[in-house]
C-alpha cells in the first residue's frame, strides 16, 4: 500500500536530483517475533505471508532500488514463538551460542536496532548474551540501569543512540558525508509487564521525556537527521507522561526527522484512525514522515526521503512514505543468507513443537472464549491452580481458598482469522500447549480478597459493549480490547450483566463507579463474602501490572517462582496422562430478553458449534478480514 504512487520515491523524486541532492531510503521491520522461516508454528503450517527469510528479498530489491538505504529495526525481535523459546533457553545455557535471529539480522546487514518490551522477557543476562553477536548498534534511551539527574545522565545497559556516519550519492553522482543519529525507545510499562525479571536492575522515562532531553543532544554532536526508533504505537490522543503508545508526541519534538513506530501490530499508513495531526493516507505525524510495519516481517516500512545539502548539512526537503507487503512476493521468493542463517534453529523448532505432553479426552480450543466459559482457559486454570496448590502445601495459605485467573492470547484480533488456539482430542503435542501460553510469563500467586476478585472480574469485563435488551445483532466485544485482559477466574461461579454499563475503560481506568456486571458471584455455592482472604493463581504479566487490573501491588505477591505458566501446564499434563478438559461452565451471561449479538471468530469454528459451551452460537456470514461473523443468543434458555 502507498499514498497513491506505486512507483515509489525513486521515480518521484528522479526529477528533483541533482548536485546537492540526494534519495535516502529508511527502511524498516517491527515486531519480527522471531519469524525467521515463513512458518507458524503455533499452527505448524506454512505462513508464506511472514518471515524474515522472506521480507529480507522484499528489502535487497528495495536497496537495489535506491542509490542510498539504511535498514532498521524496531524491537520484538528475540520472543514471540518456539523458536525464540528454544534459542533463549540455549543462551542461557550456553552464552556463546549463535543466537539464530542475531544471526539471521547479521547476514542481512541492518544498520541499527532498538529493543521492545518482550526483548526482555528472558532476562537481561540472556539479553545480553544475544546482544554480544550483534554486528550493528542496539540502542534504547528511554530504560537505563540507574536513572541520572536528568536523560542525558542515565547509566543505559545499550547506548541511548548512535550517530551513523554514512556516503551519500547525491543526484550528480557526488559523495558527501552524512551523520545520521538514530534513538531508541520502548514502553516504560515494560517493568510492570516484566516485573519479575528487571525489578530492581532497569528503571524507565517516558518515551517524549527522554527524546526532549537527547535529541538536542544528538544534534549538538552533528546530527543532520534523527531517525526515531519507536517500539510504540500512535494514538489519536497526546500522550501521557508515561504513555504506552508515544510515538505520535516524538514528532512534536524539534530535531526528529523520521519516525519508525511499532507494539501495535498496525500498519501506517494504511487502516489506521485519522486524528489531528495523523494523517494514515500520506504517512506521517504532525507532518513528518512515519511508518508501522505490522508485524512477523508481514510488511517492509520503505520511508524515501529528498534531502538537500546547505551550510547547515543536510535536511530534508520532501518524503514519501509506503509499505511492502511479503505476500506480494513470488511463493519461492527468500533470502538464501538469512533462510540459511535459520534453517538449524528452524529445524529444531519443527522437532519441539511436535513433543507430545499429554492426551486429551474431548477437543478443545479459543473460538468461542469471548463469548462462553471455554473449556481450554479452565484446563489452563486447573494448571495454575494444581501447581500453586503443590507450592504452598504445608503453609498457613493452603487452608485458605484459591482460585486462578487466566486469559486467551489467542483469540483472533490483530493476529487474524487464523490466531486461534486447537487442539483436537487425543495427543496434545508442544505446539498445543504453546498456544495456550505463548508468552514466557511466570507463575505467580497473590493474597487478595473477596472484594478485590470482584473487580478484577469488572475490569476483565470492560471487554464487551453494553447490550440492550429488545434488540438483535448488537456488536458484543468493545473494540480494541485485547483478548489478553479479559481474564476468566476458575474456582467461582459468577454471571457477566451485559445490560449494565462498564466499570472500567479498556486502559482499566474506573468510569463509572455505580456500575456492576459482575452478578451471582459465588464460592463453593454461596455468595462471596467481599471481606473473605483469597490466593489468586496468576501470570508475571498481570502481577506485575500488566492490564491495569485492580489490587495488583507488590507487597500481595505470596508465590512466585522462575517456573513458567506454559511449564506448569505442561507439568499438570504430563502428571495426569489424560485430561479431560472441564466442562461445568463457571461463567455466563445473565440472560437478555430477546435480544443477540455478533462477534467475530475464526471460519474453523463452525466445525466446533456442537460443543457444549457453544449452546446458543450460530454462524450468520463472512465478517471483514477474513473473520466469520457468529450469533450469540442472550435470551433466558438460549444457552442451557
Amino acid at each position: 500500500m502507498t499514498n497513491g504512487r506505486e512507483a515509489g520515491g525513486e521515480a518521484a523524486f528522479a526529477r528533483r536530483l541533482g548536485p546537492g541532492r540526494a534519495h535516502l531510503r529508511i527502511l524498516g521491520t517491527t515486531d519480527l517475533h522471531a519469524h525467521l522461516a515463513p512458518y507458524d508454528y503455533f499452527a505448524d503450517r506454512p505462513a508464506p505471508h511472514l518471515g524474515l527469510s522472506r521480507a529480507a528479498a522484499l528489502i535487497r530489491s528495495l536497496r537495489a532500488q535506491a542509490p542510498n538505504a539504511l535498514l532498521f529495526d524496531n524491537g520484538d525481535f528475540l520472543q514471540g514463538n518456539p523458536l525464540a523459546d528454544l534459542a533463549a533457553r540455549e543462551q542461557a545455557r550456553d552464552p556463546g551460542a549463535t543466537h539464530p535471529v542475531i544471526a539471521a539480522m547479521n547476514a542481512l546487514g541492518y544498520d541499527a536496532a532498538t529493543l521492545g518490551n518482550h526483548e526482555f522477557d528472558y532476562g537481561l543476562d540472556t539479553l545480553a548474551a544475544a546482544l554480544r553477536q550483534a554486528r550493528f548498534p542496539v540502542v534504547l534511551a528511554n530504560l537505563a540501569r540507574r536513572r541520572g539527574a536528568d536523560p542525558t545522565r542515565d547509566e543505559g545497559f545499550v547506548p541511548p543512540y548512535v550517530i551513523l556516519e554514512r556516503t551519500l550519492r547525491d543526484g550528480a553522482g557526488a559523495a558527501a558525508p552524512i551523520r545520521i543519529g538514530v534513538i531508541g525507545f520502548c514502553p516504560p510499562q515494560t517493568l510492570q509487564w516484566d516485573h519479575g525479571r528487571l525489578a530492581g536492575l532497569v528503571e524507565a522515562r517516558g518515551i517524549a521525556q527522554s527524546a526532549r532531553a537527547l535529541v538536542p543532544l544528538m544534534k549538538a554532536q552533528g546530527a543532520d537527521l534523527v531517525v526515531a526508533l519507536c517500539h510504540a504505537g500512535i494514538v489519536p490522543i497526546a500522550a501521557r507522561p508515561d504513555e504506552e503508545e508515544g510515538a505520535q508526541d516524538l514528532a512534536l519534538i524539534e530535531g526528529v526527522d523520521v519516525i519508525l513506530a511499532g507494539h501495535q501490530h498496525l500498519t501506517f499508513p494504511g487502516a489506521h484512525p485519522a486524528a489531528p495531526g495523523v494523517d494514515p493516507a500520506r504517512g506521517t505525524v504532525h507532518g513528518k514522515p512515519a511508518a508501522m510495519a505490522g508485524f512477523g516481517g508481514a510488511h517492509v516500512a520503505a520511508i524515501d526521503l529528498l534531502l538537500g545539502r546547505g551550510r547547515g548539512g543536510w535536511r530534508v526537503m520532501a518524503h514519501e512514505v509506503r509499505l511492502a507487503r511479503t505476500a506480494a512476493l513470488p511463493a519461492e521468493a527468500a533470502d538464501p543468507a538469512v533462510q540459511a542463517a535459520a534453517d538449524a534453529a528452524h529445524a529444531r523448532a519443527l522437532a519441539h513443537i511436535r513433543q507430545p505432553v499429554g492426551r486429551l479426552r474431548a477437543p478443545i480450543s479459543t473460538f468461542f472464549a469471548m463469548a462462553a466459559d471455554d473449556p481450554s482457559l479452565r484446563l489452563v486454570n486447573r494448571a495454575q491452580s494444581w501447581r500453586v496448590a503443590q507450592a504452598l502445601r504445608g503453609t498457613p495459605l493452603a487452608r485458605l481458598p484459591l482460585v486462578s485467573a487466566a486469559a486467551p492470547f489467542r483469540c483472533g484480533g490483530r493476529g487474524g482469522p487464523d490466531n486461534y488456539a486447537c487442539a483436537p482430542a487425543g495427543a496434545i503435542t508442544m505446539r498445543h500447549v504453546a498456544e495456550l501460553h505463548p508468552y514466557p510469563n511466570e507463575l505467580r500467586a497473590l493474597l487478595i480478597d473477596g472484594a478485590t476478585l470482584k473487580e478484577w472480574l469488572e475490569r476483565a469485563a470492560a471487554a464487551f459493549n453494553r447490550i440492550l435488551p429488545g434488540r438483535e445483532d448488537q456488536p458484543l466485544l468493545a473494540p480494541d480490547f485485547p483478548s489478553f485482559n479479559f481474564d476468566v477466574v476458575d474456582g467461582v461461579t459468577y454471571r457477566i450483566d451485559l445490560t449494565a454499563p462498564a466499570r472500567y475503560d479498556l486502559s482499566g481506568r474506573l468510569i463509572d463507579p455505580g456500575a456492576e456486571r459482575i452478578v451471582d458471584l459465588r464460592l463453593g455455592g454461596r455468595p462471596l463474602d467481599p471481606c473473605a482472604r483469597l490466593v489468586l493463581a496468576t501470570n508475571s504479566y498481570r502481577a506485575g501490572g500488566g492490564g491495569a487490573f485492580p489490587g495488583v501491588r507488590p507487597e500481595a505477591i505470596v508465590f512466585e517462582t522462575a517456573e513458567t505458566n506454559r511449564d506448569a501446564l505442561l507439568a499438570y499434563l504430563r502428571a495426569h496422562g489424560q485430561v479431560a478438559p472441564p466442562r461445568t461452565p463457571g461463567w455466563r451471561f445473565a440472560p437478555v430478553m430477546d435480544a443477540s449479538a455478533l462477534f467475530p471468530s475464526s471460519p474453523r469454528a463452525v466445525a466446533h458449534l456442537d460443543q457444549p459451551h457453544a449452546a446458543g452460537i450460530a454462524p450468520v456470514g463472512p465478517g471483514p478480514g477474513g473473520f466469520m461473523l457468529y450469533r450469540l443468543r442472550l435470551d433466558p434458555g438460549a444457552r442451557e
